[in-house]
């Protein structure tokens, strides 16, 4: 990550300090969410919990209660005091408690630990919707670090489609990706998988089932640089597609052009997930695009694998240019199984500027 783009991210928390009213923020974070932590201290933890301390006239602190996270914080994030307690907790509600007649933003208030809380009283106020804004709408210097995520997906995907064949396991598949991320300098990524027929309803870890001939094959592949993640979803076939995994793929691909039409500046999250599920509803198959065998439509995009706004119908949150999200109607089909369509994009005045390049198309591999 850049020094300058750190900065950059730690003045815009410290405008948000001040605009609210608050002398300092305090930021959570762990090792699957991290992305409230790193913004702040530009830190992403790997063991046990974190929290930096942002003051509104400068001061930055890291509480770790690892030691060797503590050590890694000291070369990683040199711009931070660096506080490492067992009892971070204890650490933590004394500081706050110290801070009398003090107001104190928190993000995430849910995952805030009581003790902290409690010693703080009224002065600890929700910070998450304000912080969780500046998540959401990214500098040009951070999409540029989404849009190398999103080279990095294509290539990626590259990769597993040369390793996909009848008699490898989903895990080796797997492996090959992370093989040639971690010789790309790509130190993160997040993927899940799928194979098989009508009989498969979703993705997930990667395990010892071997793929057949005419197997359906997904991916979600998440690969993350200089913290931010960017996403890619296609689907293959292990060998010739039948004539129901064509017709039903094509569904898919109407439905993702629809939702990316929608995307613009001021339309809602849940304008985007309507426009993907009218597709589905126009043939019938509007029982698909409920929770019953699908999450989201689609996702935000940044710090986090899987950021706001969500994509869905009930989800109001406007679009705004800068945002970066992913358009993805993943569900099952009755006649093929679960298949995947996504690709990454960036919300402009004039639309969707997409950052994967990969072709949407149902990808054959030689049987």
């Amino acid at each position: 990550m850049s020094h300058s783009l750190a900065q950059e991210r730690q003045q815009s928390v410290r405008e948000l300090c001040r605009a609210r009213g608050w002398n300092a923020l305090l930021v959570y974070g762990n090792a699957w969410r991290c992305d409230y932590l790193r913004y702040v201290s530009d830190f992403a933890i790997l063991e046990g919990h974190g929290f930096a301390l942002i003051e509104a006239d400068g001061g930055l602190r890291l509480y770790l209660e690892s030691p060797m996270e503590a050590e890694r914080a000291s070369l990683e994030a040199p711009g931070c005091d660096i506080v490492c307690r067992a009892e971070i907790l204890s650490v933590l509600a004394a500081e706050v408690a110290r801070r009398d007649g003090q107001r104190l933003g928190a993000a995430p208030m849910r995952l805030m630990p009581f003790g902290v809380a409690e010693a703080a009283g009224e002065r600890l106020e929700d910070a998450g919707e304000a912080f969780d804004r500046l998540l959401m709408r990214k500098s040009e210097r951070e999409i540029d670090a989404v849009r190398r995520a999103a080279v990095m997906a294509d290539a990626g995907y590259a990769v597993f489609r040369q390793a996909a064949r009848p008699g490898r396991a989903e895990y080796e598949l797997v492996a090959e990706v992370e093989a040639f991320f971690r010789s790309q300098g790509c130190p993160d990524n997040f993927m899940i998988v799928g194979s098989g027929g009508r009989d498969v309803r979703g993705m997930h870890p990667p395990g010892e089932r071997r793929l057949c001939v005419g197997d359906l094959v997904t991916t979600e592949l998440t690969p993350c640089i200089d913290g931010y993640y960017a996403q890619i979803c296609r689907t293959l076939v292990i060998g010739p597609p039948s004539a129901q995994q064509a017709a039903a793929f094509e569904l898919f691909l109407r439905s993702m052009e629809a939702g990316l039409a929608a995307v613009r500046p001021r339309a809602t999250a849940g304008d985007v997930a309507r426009a993907e599920n009218d597709v589905f509803r126009a043939r019938g198959l509007g029982e698909y695009t409920t929770n019953r065998y699908t999450r989201v439509r689609g996702h935000g995009l940044g710090l986090y694998v899987d950021s706001r706004p969500a994509l869905l119908e009930d989800v109001d949150t406007p679009l705004e240019e800068g945002m970066t999200i992913i358009v993805h109607p993943n569900t099952y089909h009755p006649e093929a199984g679960y298949i995947v369509l996504g690709d990454s994009a960036v919300v402009r005045h004039d639309g969707p500027q997409v950052l994967t390049a990969t072709p949407r198309v149902l990808f054959s591999v030689p049987a």
